[in-house]
């Protein structure tokens, strides 16, 4: 008779695209995300905690991949096998969309506007990379039925405030702002409204968005006749004029033509009495006794920055209602932003962002970390973006029929801390507890009073719960989990009441290069009163901060 076969063991293994986080990855994590709560909430922004799990038609839109209703989500079907098959249901694909149901099911209970913010995991069925994971934590704040620019610029503001918060300095950090009816307007300018022009119109804004990662020759030729990459293949480009292409390239590099600009240029924007500049300019003469030294000063400190872009996409978007209404509303943004105190130093007017074309509707921002780090084969480049947003005034027009305008930004946590951690302002690890050792079973009780004394005191500690046969194995417990103070009692210490309080760090330099004669004039082990014990535990940890 044959043997039967053996169920094989399952594998250990991590499912593709998945991580594992431990000890300092997941506290460092709750850490950051406790603090930009803290600036949401401090915004007035309240919690919002949604389900994980969503119906696809909900999801709707907001799919990666509108052609193919399940794909880049995790989906599944409810009694599929069923007689009647249920609903299609989906992990979520990010905090937003579970926010356009929530406020169309509940918005007869909620304010207006509602003022929500959400963090937790997302989950994408997309295909893993180096740093990209199918699991990641998003954290979010958005207004919905606000539909005054006020609220973007408070948007940018709090997201200002949120990266300060977790430690990314002024320097290190820029908000870059564009509006994409400014980008409609250039778009009608160069003749592509109208539905006739929807696929043309697609490709322009899919070379648009390519910037970062072809340069303007390459969007130039994805505009034209096209591009063949590094590899030989060749993509098909939008077909444009030389003078439509030149009104798309004039919309990307308007940024690089106002830098270019002198105080000349403003003098003679003052005298023509038009424009954007010209009023501004105007005001400053007005209100101060000496207004070209004031304005000098801005102009060098980069105060004008965002209005000298605003006049050279107000040319290039000429007689378009939407592009002007673009540009009037980034205008008002730099103004409240400005009242706030958030200058250019922390963000900009940046014609280059143009992030989700089709999903939003107005102002978009971004986040990016100015500094450099290496990368895996030891290059410098710039960190890169770590959160975005903008105005979508769509949101819950699919469940209503009705047009709710809403605005919000997300910030990539994980993003964060790895570049916290590439800056070296992150430890790689965190201290483990104070353990409490075990010389003596039968005294357990005595063991946990001490570690309860500790835990009271606000020490983290715990009592040594394996095999305490072996002092040398708990010594070696306590360096494996990082532990800072190991405290030590024996039948010898309980009757003369102390306790021996060995500092652990102190104790692994010293063996790391001390001579015979400096280990003793360094003692990194105390004998103490029973009732110093905490005390004692304290200065030594504080001793280490």
């Amino acid at each position: 008779m044959a043997k039967p076969k053996k169920t094989p063991r399952p594998k250990a293994d991590t499912p593709k695209g998945f991580r594992d986080y431990f000890g300092a990855e997941v506290t460092q994590r709750a850490e950051m995300l406790r603090k930009i709560a803290a600036v949401y909430h401090r915004y007035g922004f309240d919690a919002l905690e949604s389900a994980a799990v969503e119906t696809v038609e909900a999801l709707g839109k907001f799919l990666p991949d509108v052609d193919r209703p399940n794909a880049g989500v995790f989906a599944w079907q409810e009694d599929a096998e069923g007689d009647k098959p249920g609903d299609w249901l989906a992990l979520r694909y990010d905090l937003t969309a579970p926010l356009a149901r929530v406020y169309a099911q509940h918005r007869n209970d909620l304010p207006t506007p509602y003022r929500r913010y959400a963090m937790g995991p997302v989950w994408r069925n997309e295909k893993p990379g180096p740093g990209r994971f199918r699991q990641f934590y998003q954290c979010d704040a958005d207004t919905v039925g606000a539909p005054s620019v006020a609220a973007d610029a408070e948007i940018c503001a709090m997201l200002c405030d949120c990266l300060e918060e977790v430690g990314i300095p002024r320097g290190d950090y820029v908000v870059r702002v564009n509006n994409r009816k400014v980008l409609d307007g250039v778009m009608e300018v160069a003749g592509l409204s109208g539905e006739d022009k929807a696929a043309k119109r697609g490709i322009v804004l899919r070379a648009v968005d390519k910037l970062d990662r072809l340069g303007v020759e390459g969007v130039r030729a994805l505009l034209g006749e096209g591009r063949k990459d590094e590899s030989g293949d060749f993509a098909a480009g939008a077909g444009l004029s030389a003078e439509q292409a030149d009104v798309v390239m004039g919309f990307l590099t308007s940024k690089e033509r106002a830098r270019a600009k002198t105080l000349d240029d403003l003098r003679n924007a003052a005298k023509r009495e038009d424009g954007l500049l010209a009023s501004w300019i105007a005001t400053e003469l007005d209100y101060h006794e000496e207004p070209w030294k004031l304005i000098e000063e801005r102009f060098n400190a980069g105060r004008y920055a965002g209005l000298l872009v605003l006049e050279e996409l107000s040319k290039l978007v000429g007689d378009s209602l939407v592009g002007n209404q673009g540009i009037d509303e980034l205008e008002m943004i730099t103004a409240l932003l400005d009242a706030q105190g958030y200058g250019p130093d922390r963000i900009v007017i940046d014609p280059s962002v143009v992030r989700g074309l089709g999903y939003y509707t107005g102002p978009v921002f971004e986040a990016e970390l100015t500094f450099e780090i290496t990368d895996e084969k030891g290059r410098p480049r710039n960190f890169g973006s770590v959160a975005g947003g903008g105005r979508y005034d769509d949101l819950v027009k699919r469940f209503t029929g009705q047009e709710v305008p809403a605005t919000g930004i997300s910030i990539g946590v994980d993003r964060l801390l790895a570049a916290l951690h590439a800056k070296g302002r992150m430890q790689q690890t965190e201290a483990g507890p104070v353990v409490v050792t075990v010389m003596d079973k039968a005294r357990m009780a005595d063991y946990q009073a001490m570690v309860a004394e500790l835990r009271q005191a606000g020490i983290r500690a715990e009592v040594y719960l394996g095999n305490p046969k072996n002092f040398g194995n708990q010594l070696k417990y306590a360096d494996k989990r990082g532990s800072p103070v190991a405290v030590i009692a024996g039948g010898d210490e309980f009757d003369k009441g102390v306790v021996q309080i060995k500092d652990l760090i102190l104790g692994a330099k010293i063996a790391e290069s001390a001579t015979l004669e400096e280990w003793k004039d360094r003692p990194s082990q105390y004998e103490v009163p029973r009732d110093q014990m905490v005390a004692k535990v304290r200065e030594i940890l504080d001793a280490h901060r």
